[in-house]
């Protein structure tokens, strides 16, 4: 049953002091606080540490256990005066202490609350107080943040749902890049010599204003090159409607799939609906959850593709486990040739979210030296991770490491 303000009456015998407070609590939840049973419970623990002659200190302590938004500090401290204060026995059993505290508030929104409604018997109101079970909400994480730490390869069909949708809500930003072009502004710090000839005309060929301009700024293109072999099916659907986002988010996007042959992808994912999108891209893949040749697809990459797509300053993304089949020695010579070519490489690895990994497979071992930034993507805010990490690159190429930080951040931008 609703409970109501004029149900809540202290109880004056000595020794029910919890019993108190428990009341205390429903008023505040009648009032619209969160109060827990057991912040309840913290508050009477908390209590054994004040001296309870000295006011003050109940009300800070309570205050500071059953408060927890700014906006509620005043309507907590007009519900303790009127709860705590000395009152012959029974006076509040025909006192609505809710009504009383919305008439107050009223005063200063009397637009917006709403009148209070008058208390029932209160035999009645007492009876009810006995009959109603302690219910209170259970305070977890909403769906969306545990949504959020999900592992991709743990979620079921509702929640793939769920995770699409909260994909296509994220918005993606590339860092800018300085080009070589210039345009007009106030302050620069090139100096435009035709419009201050221009300008300077009406007095004579005398400089007395000048003009500046300054280099254009231009988002960097990014590459995205995605493992879709047997040892990455529990993530490569998920992870291909990652790549629809970022390719439809983001002006230059080029998206390739591999597992023994680079497919490129960029025109499929390219389309409106997402689901035709998927289908479209999964159509023209035609090795699909089969073995690994990273050395033969990035061979064909850096030969076929390179010199299209990875012209200025473009980021690269290899998202693959680092299980490998092929040429070791391939890989490593391409790989090579590939950091040379880009502004920055990123290897995203879904086994990377576990406490447990370790990079123990010939294609990691083999990569990580030429890997700028090395991330997991097991998850949604593995995904927001990468999207801080493309907004605050520098404007300078990285420092090449020989043997980048393997951790779940990325290592510091020089």
């Amino acid at each position: 049953m609703p409970q109501t303000a004029a149900s809540i009456t202290p109880q004056t015998e000595p020794g029910h002091l919890l019993r108190n407070m428990v009341l205390f609590g429903r008023l505040l939840r009648a009032l619209g606080m969160d109060v827990t049973p057991t912040q309840i419970l913290d508050l009477v623990e908390g209590l054994h540490y004040v001296d309870l002659r000295r006011r003050v200190d109940v009300k800070n302590t309570a205050r500071t256990l059953l408060v927890n938004h700014y906006d509620h500090l005043e309507l907590f401290d007009r519900a303790f005066d009127l709860f705590w204060q000395a009152r012959a026995e029974g006076e509040l059993s025909t006192m609505d202490l809710g009504k009383i505290l919305r008439k107050v508030n009223r005063r200063k929104k009397e637009q917006e609350a709403a009148p209070a409604q008058e208390s029932g018997d209160a035999s009645d109101s007492e009876r009810d107080l006995q009959q109603e079970p302690l219910i209170d909400k259970i305070y977890t994480y909403s769906s969306r943040d545990v949504l959020r730490h999900k592992d991709f390869s743990e979620l079921d069909p509702d929640e793939l749902d769920e995770v699409k949708r909260l994909m296509q809500a994220m918005k993606w930003e590339l860092e800018q890049r300085r080009t070589r072009r210039k345009s007009f502004a106030l302050r620069g710090a090139y100096l435009d010599m035709r419009r201050t000839l221009r300008q300077n005309m009406r007095y004579g060929g005398e400089q007395l204003k000048l003009s500046w301009r300054r280099r254009k700024l231009k988002r960097r293109p990014l590459v995205v090159i995605c493992d879709i072999s047997g040892s990455m099916e529990r993530y490569s659907r998920i992870l291909l409607k990652f790549i629809y986002v970022i390719t439809n988010g983001l002006e230059k996007v080029e998206a390739f799939v591999f597992g023994t042959r680079l497919t490129r992808v960029t025109y499929p994912l390219k389309e409106r609906n997402i689901d035709l999108a998927l289908d479209q891209a999964v159509a023209v893949i035609q090795d699909w959850g089969g073995g690994t040749r990273i050395g033969e697809s990035l061979k064909t990459f850096n030969y076929e593709w390179g010199r299209r797509v990875l012209g200025q300053g473009a980021i690269v993304l290899i998202i693959s486990d680092g299980w490998d089949r092929g040429d070791i020695d391939l890989l490593d010579h391409e790989m090579r040739r590939l950091q040379l070519s880009a502004h920055r490489l990123i290897w995203l690895n879904p086994l990377l979210g576990s406490a447990s990994y370790e990079p123990l497979t010939r294609g990691i071992q083999v990569a990580l030296p030429y890997i700028d930034d090395f991330l997991p993507v097991h998850n949604l805010a593995s995904l927001e991770q990468l999207g801080e990490l493309l907004q605050r690159l520098s404007e300078q190429r990285p420092l090449r490491r020989q043997q980048p930080l393997l951790s779940g951040s990325a290592p510091s931008t020089p």
